[in-house]
């Protein structure tokens, strides 16, 4: 049971594992189309963050994105510097999983990415998605700017109305400032196409985004 309670329960700044000054070795080129995954990125793209469990089917569900240029899986929203993967299994580094997106938004909105982020996979777990639990799971967006803040609340509004109707629960999603995005190491980067019979535990609720 107190295994349990520290997967599922966030640390504190004080109770969080140290981490590193250095950065994690993640690789520079994107496995599924050879552009860069760190920046500088071309001046016209934008960046946004989502978290939507284990990182590596979110990441597939962006690479495969009309605009998007680029994506990449790492670590966010805890207090580990440059954490290992082994340490945010632990649940002691307070950070999510997420996926990095590199976009067009020419090509592809902000707001089509975040129907993408709602209807891939379960916003009302908490500390879980599906049969993955721990802290590093939760559902998140972290966001770049202040328009994409105000656009990412209004659309956890809208798609709790739809949520709602179809009797089901709370969105528990964490919606804020982006904090230090981390690379996680390099055999996680495009995962699922290194590994295409790799493990994906993604799946929505089957309601839509109003678009």
């Amino acid at each position: 049971m107190s295994f349990l309670f520290k997967k599922t329960a966030m640390p504190n700044a004080e109770q969080a594992l140290p981490g590193r000054q250095q950065a994690i070795h993640s690789g520079q080129t994107h496995a599924v189309n050879g552009h860069p995954i760190h920046p500088p990125f071309p001046e016209h793209l934008q960046q946004a963050v989502f978290g939507m469990g284990c990182f590596w089917g979110a990441e597939r569900k962006f690479w495969q994105q009309a605009g998007v240029f680029s994506t990449a899986v790492g670590y966010a929203g805890g207090f580990t510097p440059n954490p290992t993967y082994q340490e945010i299994c632990t649940g002691m580094t307070g950070h999510a999983e997420v996926v990095l997106v590199v976009f067009d938004p020419s090509m592809v909105s902000y707001r089509e990415l975040l129907a993408t982020f709602w209807e891939s996979h379960n916003p009302t777990q908490g500390m879980r998605q599906g049969n993955d639990v721990g802290t590093q799971y939760r559902s998140v967006i972290y966001c770049r700017d202040d328009d994409q803040l105000q656009a990412a609340i209004a659309s956890l509004r809208q798609y709790q109305t739809q949520l709602t109707a179809a009797d089901l629960a709370e969105i528990t999603t964490e919606i804020r400032a982006a904090p230090p995005f981390y690379y996680a190491e390099e055999d996680h980067q495009q995962y699922l196409a290194k590994n295409p019979s790799g493990y994906c535990g993604l799946g929505g609720l089957g309601i839509c985004f109003p678009l």
